[in-house]
């Protein structure tokens, strides 16, 4: 009698154990569908880096199974071993060397370098979620996707890649110096979220590597991040920027060359301006203030004897003379 009134209460705790089993495991994956409700990165968390798989023959886009665009991972790195990821907030100079270029790849790079194709790229704006529901999280959840063929997702940020470069018939010049730059969303808006991107070749006509195939490509990123997607001020025209620094050394360059002129002036240029002019005028005072004979001319008087004497001032003169004599 026991285990048979037992057993219906056994049956309903299982019940109800499986039932909130269930509800807690669906409230605990419902928040992994907003975009909204996931976590922003932790500086320093290294982001993956994905492409956009195009067909050799005409550079077309290639779709998957569900007519989504296919992203593939960018190729292995020689240094890391694994594909190309930032870090967020991190600058610095990541060097990635591809180490074998395939048939296919040589064909696709000279899409990339004709501008044919664009090298399309996209990094997550936020991190994933695990790998286990990443799958489900990325395709069935069509409120992520944009534009036809899913080709903007509110997941992922596009990061176009713009390789410059020469086309030979035999070989390829790629420029291997790119300049990566991320903005990021606001800190007060949504803190650790990517919200923009971009990546450019920069001086390809003297950083370019000769690829045919069969050969290495050394690429290196100089990843710079921004804040906000404001960029910072400071340009001002083609003289370039204007830091602190650069204020601060043209004060200074002011200052010494006026201690300079200073120096000078007090050591060399005023003795020899006293000396000049002590020397004029020792060489001047005889003929300016010292007595002297000078031209004169005489008064005659009526005794008409006479004899003349006058002083002169700065080598002019004057005199007067007297005399008796006899008068016609």
């Amino acid at each position: 009698m026991g285990p048979l009134t037992r057993s219906p209460w056994l049956s309903y705790f299982a019940l109800c154990s499986t039932w909130s089993s269930v509800a807690s495991a669906l409230s605990g994956q419902e928040p992994l569908k907003s975009l909204e409700d996931a976590r922003g990165y932790n500086p320093g968390e290294p982001i993956p880096v994905s492409c956009l798989n195009r067909t050799v023959e005409t550079g077309e886009h290639i779709t998957d199974a569900t007519g989504q665009l296919q992203y593939i991972p960018f190729p292995v790195c020689n240094e890391t071993g694994r594909s190309l990821e930032l870090f967020f907030g991190v600058e610095k100079d990541v060097n990635c060397t591809i180490d074998f270029v395939t048939d296919e790849f040589f064909h696709l790079l000279e899409f990339y370098v004709h501008n044919d194709a664009p090298l399309s790229c996209r990094i997550p704006s936020k991190p994933l979620p695990p790998s286990v529901l990443e799958n489900e999280y990325r395709v069935s959840d069509e409120s992520t996707q944009e534009g036809a063929l899913g080709t903007q997702s509110t997941l992922y940020t596009p990061l176009i890649i713009a390789l410059a470069g020469v086309l030979q018939f035999s070989h390829l010049h790629v420029g291997h110096s790119i300049n990566l730059l991320v903005h990021a969303a606001p800190k007060s808006q949504s803190p650790g979220t990517v919200d923009a991107a971009t990546a450019y070749s920069v001086s390809s006509h003297t950083k370019n590597t000769r690829i045919s195939i069969g050969d290495p490509l050394p690429l290196s990123f100089s990843v710079r991040w921004y804040p906000s997607t404001t960029l910072p001020p400071g340009w001002s025209g083609y003289g370039g920027h204007i830091y602190t620094s650069t204020l601060m050394y043209c004060l200074l360059s002011a200052l010494a060359s006026a201690a300079i002129c200073v120096v000078y002036f007090r050591g060399v240029e005023l003795p020899r301006r006293l000396k000049r002019y002590a020397t004029d005028r020792m060489n001047g005072s005889g003929g300016r203030f010292g007595g002297g004979g000078g031209s004169g001319y005489g008064l005659p008087v009526s005794n008409g004897r006479g004899g003349g004497s006058g002083y002169g001032l700065g080598g002019y003169g004057y005199g007067g003379g007297s005399g008796v004599g006899k008068r016609d």
